[in-house]
């Protein structure tokens, strides 16, 4: 594992996926027993023309404009799920920001700097890890800014 091999600690945080759930962050806030402020979902945009990944917590949104704008551009949509899929080596509801096939800039919402640990999908569904919020900042080379809504 990337975060291993880099010396940062974490844990391992699993439950049992319920394959009828669709909402993968609050199920496994509930599963885990965790606030679910305090689990963030990886998400990928197109910012002009070049994917980059926003961690945000599970509660909210990601801005689109303001994820653009943490990265100097001008504007963003959504990945589509297929290429997502692609880019990141993992699926959708499984799309962890650390360890992905091809390295993406990151923007991770600033909210997570609020709690001593957050947790990220582990790469599959059921599957989390947790993790300090600098810890998770050095992992994924993430700047930090006000990308949630």
């Amino acid at each position: 594992m990337a975060l291993r091999a880099a010396g940062i600690p974490f844990t391992e945080r699993a439950y049992l996926h319920d394959p009828a759930v669709t909402d993968f962050g609050r199920e496994a806030a509930e599963a885990l027993g965790v606030e679910p402020d305090r689990v963030f979902k990886t998400l990928l945009a197109d910012v002009d023309g070049r994917l980059v990944v926003g961690i945000v917590p599970v509660t909210g949104k990601l801005d689109l404009k303001a994820l653009a704008a943490a990265v100097g551009g001008k504007k963003a949509a959504m990945a589509d799920a297929a290429l997502a899929e692609r880019r990141t080596g993992y699926v959708v509801g499984g799309i962890s920001p650390i360890g992905q096939k091809t390295r993406h800039e990151t923007v991770l919402d600033e909210t997570a700097e609020l709690w001593d640990t957050v947790l990220v999908s582990g790469g599959r569904r059921g599957l989390d890890l947790e993790l300090t919020p600098a810890d998770l900042i050095r992992a994924t080379s993430a700047v930090v800014a006000d990308i949630a809504r």
